[in-house]
């Protein structure tokens, strides 16, 4: 049988090697322990100690078993990540709002002010990726996002107790560094819990809940709008978000799982089912609490991670319009009150396309890559609109605006297929970084393509986001999937030639008298990289 490690054009040299045994076996050798001279059991799979005592006492499942803990843990863990998206991107936006809920009255900022309480968020963003990483594969995921819910509930608080300028940009620069790995654990969280096949359908129904945030922050803002108090409305929008995040906090804290093996929605014999089910299908682990220095270079050395960095920074050059819309709309002539409306009308549409984009993923599984591009398609022709069509043509104005969510079906599917389609759990999180990396880079640069002295048609933002956002993005998004094909193709005629007879290694731990034992374990409990593992098949 040809090793696992014989040379392929994909493949790097590390510090960690695979190895073939004499019954063609898969064998880690790893620098971290030369004495044992394998992998030992601190560097598997963090649920494989949970398997060890339990796998063995696992009851089958008869199929409608089956079929049902599917149904469970699909709504369970889709519901808790749609709970926390919808006020992540809620309290997000709220910046947004502000600029018709009177921010301009009672503070010093104006409209090249407010570009750059945008653009500091995203600094904040920007500087907390690397620890905020670091802390999330070290630390149980369930009470870090319960932290970060309660730091985010407190700093958006605090908002509206600012009175300057200075005192808001303190205050965003904050909010973007504890709300930077947020999005990033959820989607771990995703790929722990769901095998292959249900995180492409999850991807875009999880996210109908980014697209409903502007629905129910524009009808609070609608009814702030008709509140007369002695205080400007923007202060009580903060203040009603701040004291819904300090319940989602308590609620992520007693119901966010840290992975299967405590997940407290299953049952111990679900546990096991589940566990096998997600490795079977990505051939990859579930968790890893040990950095792994090999993967972190490895991905930096993968080309595909690079790509899709560019990915990442080239669509949100685009982002901005999140929060650039409400005042658009008032400078085509929408009153204060109908721009609520509008945007509104706009999340409802995103709603939409998230919920249209899970059924065409279901029905043509394994396109991720063609339906994110074709996503970009009506993307360039309305930015095209914006520029062409009359000023005095509101309505067309308007349907443009609405028209331009597809770029954020396009964003969600990609963001899903950047870490599915690696593995190695110290790989996937440094995947996750380059492609935050960008996202915080470009939104930092993002607000400010808005320069007031361009409107109000910004010529130059909506050709930059045509070009680069729209047009490049999609040149890369095709340039991924053609990579991971010709990958695949080479991977499964290896397969093909040897079989899969040696998709298990070993892990080395030890005995109550010190002595060395190795444990015979399915491919997926080594943690290996994509690289390291060629029954690892790229979701395209």
């Amino acid at each position: 049988m040809t090793s696992l490690s014989s040379s392929e054009p994909e493949r790097y040299s590390s510090p960690e090697i695979t190895e073939v045994g004499k019954g063609g076996e898969v064998v880690v050798v790893s620098r971290l322990d030369k004495k044992s001279n394998a992998v030992q059991d601190k560097y598997a799979d963090e649920v494989l100690r949970f398997m060890e005592e339990n796998a063995a006492d696992a009851v089958p499942l008869t199929e409608e078993e089956e079929k049902k803990l599917r149904h469970k843990n699909f709504t369970y863990i889709l519901a808790v990540a749609i709970i926390v998206t919808l006020v992540l991107f809620m309290d997000k936006a709220t910046i947004g709002y502000t600029t018709i809920l009177g921010i301009y009255i009672d503070t010093d900022v104006d409209k090249g002010r407010f570009n750059n309480l945008n653009s500091v968020f995203y600094g904040g963003y920007l500087l907390a990726q690397w620890p905020g990483h670091y802390l999330l594969q070290k630390l149980p995921v369930g009470k870090y996002m319960a932290g970060t819910v309660l730091s985010w509930a407190i700093l958006v608080g605090l908002h509206a107790a600012c009175n300057s300028y200075a005192s808001l940009m303190v205050i965003r620069f904050f909010l973007g560094a504890v709300e930077a790995v947020a999005v990033p654990a959820m989607e771990m969280t995703l790929g722990m819990f769901l095998t292959s096949r249900e995180r492409e359908i999850a991807q875009p129904v999880f996210w109908t809940a980014s697209a409903m945030a502007p629905v129910i922050s524009s009808f609070i803002a609608f009814g702030l709008l008709h509140v007369h108090v002695s205080i400007q409305p923007w202060r009580i929008f903060m203040a009603v978000n701040a004291g819904i995040s300090l319940l989602l906090a308590i609620f992520v804290w007693f119901f966010y799982p840290d992975n299967p093996a405590k997940a407290t929605h299953l049952s111990t014999n679900e546990k096991v089912h589940l566990i096998k089910k997600v490795q079977e299908s990505t051939k990859s682990s579930i968790e890893q609490k040990v950095f792994k220095k090999h993967q972190a270079i490895e991905c930096l050395k993968d080309p595909v991670s690079w790509l899709f960095f560019f990915q990442a920074f080239t669509l949100m050059l685009a982002n901005s319009m999140t929060y650039q819309q409400n005042q658009l709309f008032v400078d085509i002539g929408v009153t204060t009150f109908g721009s609520s409306l509008v945007s509104a009308a706009g999340g409802g549409f995103s709603v939409v396309l998230f919920g249209v984009s899970a059924l065409l993923i279901r029905r043509f599984p394994g396109q991720s890559g063609y339906f994110s591009a074709s996503y970009l398609v009506p993307c360039i022709i309305v930015a095209i609109g914006m520029v062409t069509i009359p000023w005095d043509n509101k309505i067309a104005l308007l349907t443009c605006m609405i028209l331009l969510n597809f770029k954020g079906v396009a964003y969600i599917v990609a963001l899903g297929w950047t870490t599915s389609s690696c593995s190695g759990y110290t790989k996937k999180l440094y995947r996750n970084v380059m492609f935050m990396l960008a996202y915080g880079v470009a939104n930092i640069i993002s607000p400010q393509l808005w320069n007031p002295k361009d409107s109000p048609r910004y010529y130059p933002s909506w050709i930059v986001q045509i070009v680069i956002a729209f047009f490049l993005n999609l040149v890369i998004l095709l340039t991924i999937r053609i990579i991971l094909a010709r990958r695949n193709a080479k991977r499964r005629a290896w397969i093909a030639e040897n079989g899969t007879e040696g998709a298990f290694g070993y892990v080395i731990n030890h005995d109550d008298d010190g002595r060395e034992i190795k444990e015979k374990v399915d491919v997926a409990m080594l943690d290996l990289t994509d690289y390291e593992n060629k029954y690892f098949i790229y979701p395209l």
